[in-house]
């Protein structure tokens, strides 16, 4: 059963009638299955009652050994590894952008059809005003990625209610247990920007995270290359020492560079600068940071190369998509994470058998794998 599976995400079928209707012309594939070809073949309700039955931690366990064998024939590595989401949207009539239900995205009218799913939102990017958005309801396949092979390491399904950042330490930890992960390069996208995480794979995996800085809710003034702040006047300030800020951070303190001037004046005749105090003018703070997630220097060029292999995450993701994956045709939470398990394990069983075909440059390709064979 799990090989009929895999032969239907590497045809990319959609449908359990379409991989039946397969096998019913193509009996040579079906025996190489497994199946007696002499009896009748298994029906629609047989691998649907399969994947309902099935422990996802059994499927789990055949993509850990695909990757132990990859490991050891030196194809993938965790010396780069990448972590990134996709949406895979539940098989309901309220996700269809056609559908005239009123409030078909709303928390109160949760799909009948398949009770495990939940209210996610997929976006184009994580920037905070990002406008380009839609709702959806279904689940998210969290994939570990290889950086440098393009191939997954371990994956997740989740409602799609659950947010990103929160399941990066169990991945982290499960897939610890199938290859090293010891000063690994951890690549994720400004979704994963959450402290605890770097904390994670500086303490844990002595290793160095890749994240982009999430600049939500937080202040953007104008300032210097030095990194001194300008005032309203255009003028560049002037540090006056270092205070606490309450919550056990330290702020450096910047004032005008008039405050004491007894000749010169605040071009833009600042409220503060007519105060009648002996200190005049403006001040402005700047956090200094003493924690790994604000010390990383996001604008060197080692950062911009590094960061720039997460796209590899996004090649897999559009490769996932093409088994099938985008909108499910299951109704239940354990069959749609394996569904995309499955999925995971053929992309892993594909590269395996280029290498055993010394195919190496196609390990990533199944067309090429196929001209091939």
């Amino acid at each position: 059963m799990v090989c009929a599976f895999i032969v239907m995400k590497c045809e990319g079928f959609s449908q359990i009638t379409d991989l039946a209707d397969y096998l019913e012309n193509n009996l040579i594939i079906a025996h190489f299955c497994g199946f007696n070809i002499m009896k009748s073949l298994p029906s629609y309700w047989t691998y649907d009652r399969f994947l309902r039955r099935i422990e996802n931690g059994d499927l789990k366990e055949v993509m850990a050994g695909l990757v132990k064998q990859l490991y050891e024939r030196g194809i993938v590595d965790a010396s780069f590894i990448g972590l990134d989401s996709t949406p895979v949207m539940a098989n309901t009539a309220q996700n269809n952008p056609k559908s005239f239900q009123k409030n078909r995205f709303s928390n109160e009218n949760h799909p009948s059809s398949d009770p495990d799913c939940a209210l996610g939102v997929h976006t184009a990017s994580n920037q905070y005003n990002e406008k380009n958005y839609e709702f959806y309801w279904g689940y998210k396949s969290h994939v570990l990625v290889d950086c440098i092979s393009g191939l997954p390491l371990y994956e997740l399904t989740t409602p799609a209610n659950v947010m990103d950042s929160t399941v990066v330490e169990k991945i982290l930890k499960a897939a610890a247990e199938t290859l090293p992960l010891e000063e690994c390069i951890f690549l994720a996208d400004k979704g994963y920007d959450v402290k605890a995480i770097y904390n994670l794979i500086r303490d844990v995996y002595h290793g160095e995270a890749v994240i982009p800085l999430n600049k939500r809710n937080m202040k953007n003034p104008k300032s210097l290359p030095v990194g001194n702040p300008i005032c309203e006047a255009g003028l560049a300030m002037n540090k006056d020492g270092r205070t606490k800020d309450g919550h056990g951070g330290i702020r450096q303190k910047y004032c005008c560079p008039f405050r004491q001037s007894k000749t010169s004046c605040c071009p833009c005749n600042h409220k503060n600068w007519n105060n009648g105090k002996k200190n005049r003018g403006c001040t402005k703070y700047k956090s200094i940071p003493d924690d790994y997630r604000m010390s990383i220097d996001r604008e060197c060029f080692r950062f911009k190369r590094l960061y720039a292999l997460r796209s590899e995450c996004e090649r897999y993701n559009s490769r996932f998509k093409g088994t099938g994956q985008e909108r499910l045709w299951v109704r239940n939470g354990n069959s749609a994470a394996n569904l995309n398990t499955i999925a995971h394990i053929t992309a892993l069983a594909v590269a395996l058998a280029a290498v055993e075909s010394k195919s190496h440059h196609s390990y990533r390709s199944l067309k090429q794998l196929k001209r091939i064979g």
